[in-house]
């Protein structure tokens, strides 16, 4: 074998190891701007904002999604259901008729206590469907005059099938059911009039 050809066997093998150090270097370099790219603990223990459009929502109709591992309800109330809210029937049978409740948690400031939602947005509820009693997830009833719920005296809302606790179309409690609170309200905004961002809190804070 000639000297020429064992140079230039050398001079591959060189230009080979040069390449896969090289690639390797630069995987090393780019691993850490990469990994900025990633949600944060932080971020993910909160729950990354989930969007819901609502241009075809129609009265009475309810979607779920899902938000911090809890589901959330956005639903839509027509007028009867609205005025059903304030009445003072209603009213009259609520552990908490102001909506405000005994948890700092339970709903946000910005929305109204009787109807629970953003001002000038009273149709659309949004409501985390987990029972303040022991967790279970209520049953939506919208219908009202249900006779197994009251007869005349449901107006509509959530009935939790784990230990009879009632709540109103705006989550609010029933007095005498095991609940203690109403429903939470999750922070949510108006990112357009068809489109509802819940886990980031309205922008007129």
């Amino acid at each position: 074998m000639s000297e020429q050809t064992i140079d230039l066997k050398k001079r591959r093998f060189l230009t080979q190891a040069t390449g896969v150090v090289g690639a390797v270097g630069v995987g090393f370099v780019a691993w850490p701007f990469l990994s900025t790219w990633k949600p944060s603990a932080k971020t993910k223990a909160a729950g990354a904002p989930v969007d819901v459009d609502i241009s075809k929502l129609e009265s009475g109709q309810l979607v779920r999604v899902l938000w911090r591992k809890k589901p959330v309800w956005v639903f839509k109330r027509d007028k009867s259901a609205l005025d059903a809210l304030t009445s003072e029937e209603l009213m009259s049978k609520l552990a908490d008729p102001s909506g405000t409740g005994n948890s700092k948690n339970q709903q946000p400031k910005y929305v109204s206590s009787s109807f629970r939602s953003i001002e000038n947005k009273e149709e659309v509820a949004v409501i985390v469907g987990v029972c303040t009693h022991l967790g279970c997830s209520p049953t939506y009833r919208p219908e009202p005059g249900a006779s197994d719920l009251g007869g005349d005296s449901w107006k509509g809302g959530f009935y939790c099938p784990c230990h009879g606790s009632k709540f109103d179309l705006a989550g609010r409690v029933y007095a005498g059911v095991p609940a203690p609170t109403n429903l939470e309200i999750p922070p949510y905004q108006y990112v357009t009039d068809s489109l509802i961002r819940v886990g980031i809190d309205h922008k007129n804070t």
